[in-house]
């Protein structure tokens, strides 16, 4: 995956640190933005607050800590798929959000409060667009 410091990458890590704020109260201490083709990965860091951390401690917590998020996420993620449409030109054709609070491999949310959100898009972004901000012209 290539990463970069464009300027569609920063509207859409402003966008995904919003949504976090708004639907949990808790803003992330860091976001970051990859495309990959099709794919949009963003990694919230910091995301979980320090009793959602409490909570992981415990396999019956994490459990339910997973469940919730997952639900959350299900429920309220129209607006940010909206938003990243918005800003990269592509709709949203698919987007999942996971907490793994064990192993931290293939996940959206880690012990240490790092979620990562990854978009399916029905379409490419071009580089060119990428880079300039601006959606297909």
């Amino acid at each position: 995956m290539e990463q970069t410091h464009s300027i569609m990458a920063q509207q859409v890590a402003q966008a995904a640190g919003d949504f976090q704020q708004k639907r949990t109260g808790h803003a992330p201490q860091s976001v970051r933005v990859v495309l990959s083709e099709e794919t949009l990965v963003i990694t919230l860091h910091g995301a979980l607050t320090p009793a959602e951390q409490a909570l992981t401690r415990t396999a019956e917590g994490a459990a339910q800590l997973q469940e919730f998020h997952r639900q959350l996420f299900q429920t309220s993620v129209g607006a940010l798929r909206e938003e990243i449409k918005q800003i990269t030109g592509v709709e949203v054709c698919e987007a999942t959000a996971e907490v793994e609070t064990t192993t931290g491999a293939v996940v959206q949310v880690f012990t240490s409060g790092t979620m990562v959100q990854v978009f399916q898009l029905a379409g490419r972004v071009s580089a060119d667009a990428w880079q300039r901000g601006k959606p297909h012209e």
